[in-house]
This record gives structure tokens, C-alpha cells and sequence, in this order.
């Protein structure tokens, strides 16, 4: 079976086993992910309905791609500029494709314990028996023992200043100058 996916922009025609290199997806090697927009799904010459059709695969590297090289160059004015880019890019292992249906009966299930072994969990309270609170009394009278030390420094910056006046004597004032006469 073969699906049409899209990812980073661009798209790819996978097959389970195919190995391709996409625009950087998140994830570590080794881990698995499911590319979520198939835009076509088939085998052979049928086609599949693509909504149901889910392609997982395997990171196998985070890595970067070849170097490409940017010059820039502007005749006759003796400008010229070299950059190079890299892009971040994601190796991947396609391991199935097929029916959501499918994907669901391949999962392991979790084996069940035993009631009798689990420990005994202890209900917790439900919020119908916790208190109720009045909140209207609340809304209507504001909390002020945030604005209070706000206050206290004020007044505390406000004392330094006059203590610091008191301590230093005032400076006398220079005498007026008087307007020359005229001639």
C-alpha cells in the first residue's frame, strides 16, 4: 500500500519500508510518529479513502543537509557578499501504512492485574462536599495589604528627606545683583 503525505511543504509518496528525509520534525531517534495529512492513499491501481489511512514512521537521525552556498554580487560596485545555509532536516523509516482500523488491532493491549492485588485507592473528597465560599463579600471589599508597604516606603523615602534637610544647614542665598546704571 502507498500514500501521498505532506510535511515541511512538501510532498512524498511513501511506501511501509521507504526511507525519506523531511524538513525537521520534533522527536528523537528512535522514536515514532504518525504523519497526520495523507492526501492520497492506494494499492495498486485502487485507491483508499485517505481520511482513514494512517503512515507512521521511525526517526532514524536529526541531521543537516548538504551546504548551500549564497553569493551575492553587484557589478561595477564592488559588492559582494558569501553566505552558506544548512537546513535542519529529519531521516525517516516509514513502518506502515494502512487503515486507522488496522493501526488499532496491532496495538498491544496492556494485560489486566488482578482486582484482589491492586491496593485499595481512597475516594477523594468530591467538590459538592467541600464548603462553598461567598465570594461576594470579597468582590465588594478589595484586599489592601499589597498598597500598604507601597505606603510605608513612600513615607519611609519622605522621612530620609527631611531628616537629611534638618541634619545639613540651609545654604544662604547670595545677594541679589543690581542692574547696572545706564550712561
Amino acid at each position: 500500500m502507498f500514500a501521498v503525505v505532506r510535511t515541511g511543504g512538501k510532498q512524498y509518496r511513501v511506501a511501509a519500508g521507504d526511507k525519506i528525509a523531511v524538513e525537521k520534525l520534533a522527536g528523537e531517534a528512535g522514536d515514532t510518529i504518525r504523519l497526520g495529512d495523507v492526501l492520497l492513499a492506494g494499492d495498486g491501481d485502487t485507491l483508499a479513502d485517505a481520511a482513514k489511512t494512517i503512515v507512521s514512521a521511525e526517526i532514524i537521525a536529526q541531521a543537516k543537509s548538504e551546504k548551500v552556498i549564497v553569493f551575492k554580487k553587484r557589478r561595477r560596485h564592488n559588492y559582494r557578499r558569501k553566505n552558506g545555509h544548512r537546513q535542519q532536516m529529519t531521516l525517516l523509516r516509514i513502518v506502515a501504512v494502512g487503515d486507522s482500523k488496522i493501526e488499532k488491532k496491532a496495538a498491544p493491549k496492556a494485560e489486566a492485574t488482578p482486582k484482589a492485588e491492586a491496593a485499595p485507592k481512597v475516594a477523594a473528597p468530591k467538590k459538592a462536599d467541600a464548603p462553598v465560599k461567598d465570594t461576594s463579600a470579597e468582590k465588594a471589599a478589595p484586599k489592601a495589604t499589597k498598597a500598604a508597604p507601597k505606603k510605608a516606603a513612600a513615607t519611609k523615602a519622605a522621612d530620609t528627606e527631611t531628616k537629611a534637610a534638618a541634619a545639613t544647614p540651609a545654604a544662604k542665598k547670595a545677594p541679589a545683583k543690581k542692574p547696572a546704571a545706564k550712561k
